[in-house]
């Protein structure tokens, strides 16, 4: 007798699909096409290709976009997969975008793999290019074409498709739907389709969310969305809540994956694994109003020696140095002394060091780290602290603390204030810790990074016990 095996939950657990005629669907068509290459389609697919192929009685798509959300490992990029193959035996024009080089050669090699799978040849049925992050393959009796290529806030512009996929939609920006919107308005019958998981703290990305706030409150025309998620964080431990968000539970994925998978992370476990969707500011980490709110109307009055953060940036180009002092109301005044090339050498840096009352200095930056460390040496200054990567994740998010308790202040120097309100958080090591990156390619983060090594060292300096004598 054999046991029916549990799949996990085959239709959206919210969406937003307007009325459409099933059998104007070309869902069965773009089906049989893709079960030419002997792989089989799961329930959840077909109930979601249904919608996305469905046609009005002008011939047009239902959905000119359509959005869905899928935690990882459910297979969600076969369904564009699906599509793709089909729009390619239908003569159409498709640009496939993702937001790494990885993902979209991937997706060039299993699109390619499906045509030889179908019983394709290349060569004689269908041409490809290969080219790393520009890769292409045009199907000869349809003239159908496809092209893959990662993401920019410039590609894609002058040229135009039918069908656009933004896969990885969670990382796509505003600046990238500027550059690759228009690319789709010349066709008669244009489809947009985004897919990807709920964003991280980390994700660049603000497209994705505001599409999907747009067309649950219905303030979008013409457009879909379908998403596997919970409404409310989760153990990491509920398993109905594994099978309530992964369709593809019985298929291909089970319970041991998932169990292989926990950790100590619940948000990421609820993020990436159960769909969930949280409620934090994808721009700037630090906005300008919690920053302005931080600004001495007049210097204070420092109290006790200064502590110096050094960070030289991950590209190795620039040096930054900053102070941490306390006040005597109980605050920590910080500022940046300068950012400068490499290339001038550690000389200004020793200057003001051997100038000044310091207390401590904090270097981070292996590019530069021990050069200057040994310059130190040589001119007879304090040996500095050389924080381990669990001290900068504390470093930072000490930073945090501070800044939403209001215990830092600051003159409002013009280049540290545009750091600190253009940055967004990045992940450190696997528990959880965060650093900071700057949004912007000309904004160096370094600066920001020495003023929190700063205030770090100072926040935790502990003051010398008073000695007692004892007779």
């Amino acid at each position: 007798m054999t046991t029916k095996v549990k799949l996990g939950n085959q239709h959206p657990t919210q969406s937003v699909i307007l009325p459409y005629d099933k059998n104007k669907s070309m869902s069965q068509r773009a089906i049989d096409r893709y079960q030419r290459t002997g792989r089989k389609c799961y329930e959840w697919q077909v109930n979601m290709l249904n919608p996305i192929l469905a046609i009005d009685d002008e011939k047009l798509w239902i959905h000119q976009k359509f959005g869905f959300s899928i935690p990882r490992r459910n297979g969600k990029t076969e369904i564009v997969y699906i599509v793709e193959l089909d729009a390619l035996e239908e003569g159409l024009s498709i640009l496939h975008t993702a937001h790494r080089i990885s993902t979209s050669h991937s997706s060039f090699e299993q699109v390619k793999k499906l045509l030889e799978d179908s019983g394709y040849i290349e060569g004689e049925d269908f041409n490809s290019i290969k080219a790393k992050g520009q890769e292409r393959l045009e199907l000869y009796k349809s003239g159908g074409v496809i092209q893959f290529r990662t993401r920019t806030s410039s590609g894609g512009l002058g040229e135009g498709f039918d069908l656009l996929i933004v896969d990885e939609a969670q990382e796509y920006t505003t600046e990238q739907e500027s550059a690759l919107k228009y690319t789709v308005s010349d066709s008669d019958n244009p489809m947009t389709i985004m897919c990807g998981t709920p964003p991280t703290p980390v994700s660049s990305g603000t497209v994705f969310t505001h599409y999907r706030d747009k067309v649950l409150f219905g303030k979008s025309k013409y457009s879909g969305w379908a998403e596997w998620s919970v409404d409310e964080m989760k153990d990491i431990h509920d398993v109905e809540a594994w099978y309530n968000s992964n369709p593809s539970m019985g298929y291909h994925l089970n319970e041991r994956k998932i169990e292989a998978e926990l950790g100590e992370d619940e948000l990421d476990h609820n993020v990436q694994r159960l769909g969930y969707w949280p409620k934090y500011n994808q721009k700037s980490a630090i906005s300008a109003t919690e920053w302005k709110g931080l600004k001495v109307s007049r210097l204070p009055v420092f109290k006790g020696p200064l502590f110096v953060g050094i960070k030289y940036g991950n590209d190795g180009a620039n040096v930054a140095m900053s102070i941490a002092v306390r006040t005597l109301s109980g605050k920590v005044f910080v500022e940046t002394i300068d950012c400068q090339s490499v290339r001038n050498g550690n000389q200004w840096i020793i200057n003001f060091l051997k100038n000044a009352d310091v207390a401590a200095v904090t270097i981070d930056g292996q590019s530069g780290q021990s050069i200057l460390v040994k310059e130190m040496k040589d001119f007879r200054l304090k040996s500095p602290i050389l924080p381990k990567v669990s001290e900068i994740i504390n470093a930072n998010s000490s930073w945090e603390q501070g800044i939403f308790q209001k215990t830092i202040c600051h003159n409002d120097q013009p280049s540290l204030t545009t750091v600190v309100t253009n940055c967004e958080k990045r992940n450190i090591g696997s528990s959880g810790g965060f650093g900071y990156k700057s949004q912007f390619d000309d904004m160096d983060i370094s600066l920001m990074d020495s003023t929190l090594l700063a205030y770090w060292a100072c926040v935790n300096k502990k003051p010398k016990a008073k000695q007692q004598i004892r007779y």
